[in-house]
């Protein structure tokens, strides 16, 4: 009896990615080619269509070659959670996470594999951005929200390390077993540990479209990170409160001072109104801060399911099963 070959799993969340379903099918297809050649593994194909409102999934069932499978969540759940999804579905030996914009090239999904397979030390390889197109403030910027967040931990979130990334199996059942509600899986990947390797690169042209990541979208997600993963930004309001503590009583000190030896008038109106506005302004930093925290906690005690999927659209030589996590409408 011929013993069977290693499984590859490719894991591709997508939303809205129709005019690009041929051009990433055919990657896919070469990308399975040069993996059965060079590694001797099989390929299976994941996509997770994140509720898109194109006919996106049905372009990539007439597209897809070999083993594949769509999962179609029920709605937009955002990307982190649709990794999720594919993570769920995947139960090769190897699993690749890679997007459907062809961002993510084949050489270096290649170059991920061979140094996982070449290393059987390590666990993980991702790919490292290195962001050489960024401007000087967002790179500035991306480098103190990372020294920020990962102050004060047992762990270290890599610095411009996304999605993009090759893990064998067992760390990708792992991961599944991390069922946060509200996902930061750059944070999730780094708790779980395992020894990682980077690899640098740098992303390709989108095919077609645009980023579906607005400044907006990303400061929201930039926040997500740290109330999932630190306590940072309750520290710095902390201690904001004390300086402006220390500030008051300093210039209460100066006030009384003036007063006693040199009969100086106190100052009324204007010292009055710039109290009350940075004072008022601290509290209502620190009640938002502390609701957005209070909003996880919540989030999270509502034990809803993470995502649920619509329905999962299989090839002939697709494997026929549903994540055990998941739930289908």
């Amino acid at each position: 009896m011929a013993e069977s070959r290693p499984v590859l799993d490719i894991v591709a969340p997508f939303l809205n990615e129709a005019p690009s379903a041929l051009a990433f099918a055919e990657l896919l297809a070469a990308l399975e080619a040069a993996v059965a050649e060079r590694f001797g593994m099989d390929v299976h194909k994941i996509l997770v269509d994140d509720g898109s409102r194109d006919d996106g999934a049905k372009r990539f069932s007439q597209v897809l070659t070999g083993s594949w499978e769509i999962v179609r969540l029920s709605r937009n759940f955002g990307k982190e959670v649709a990794v999720l999804a594919g993570l769920d579905q995947s139960r090769g030996d190897m699993v690749l996470i890679m997007d459907a914009d062809l961002q993510h090239s084949m050489d270096i999904s290649l170059k991920l594999i061979a140094e996982l397979v070449e290393h059987p030390d390590i666990d993980v390889v991702y790919a490292q951005n290195d962001r050489r197109e960024a401007s000087w403030r967002r790179s500035q910027l991306a480098r103190l929200f990372y020294s920020l967040i990962n102050s004060s931990q047992r762990f270290d979130i890599p610095e411009n390390a996304g999605d993009f990334r090759v893990m064998r199996g067992a760390v990708a059942r792992a991961l599944t077993s991390l069922r946060d509600k509200r996902r930061f899986n750059k944070g999730l990947f780094a708790w779980a540990g395992f020894r990682q390797k980077a690899l640098p690169y740098s992303p390709e042209n989108r095919a077609s479209g645009t980023s579906k990541w607005s400044r907006l979208n990303l400061i929201a997600f930039s926040l997500e990170g740290f109330t999932s993963f630190s306590v940072i930004p309750l520290r710095l309001i902390s201690l904001s409160g004390l300086l402006a503590a220390f500030a008051g009583a300093v210039y209460g000190a100066k006030v009384f001072f003036e007063v006693i030896f040199y009969g100086i008038a106190v100052p009324g109106y204007p010292s009055l109104l710039v109290a009350v506005v940075l004072l008022g302004g601290l509290n209502l930093t620190l009640l938002g801060l502390i609701g957005e925290y209070v909003w996880v906690t919540l989030s999270e005690s509502k034990d809803r399911p993470v995502y649920i999927v619509r329905d999962v659209v299989r090839s002939d030589v697709a494997p026929d099963r549903l994540a055990p996590g998941a739930r289908e409408a």
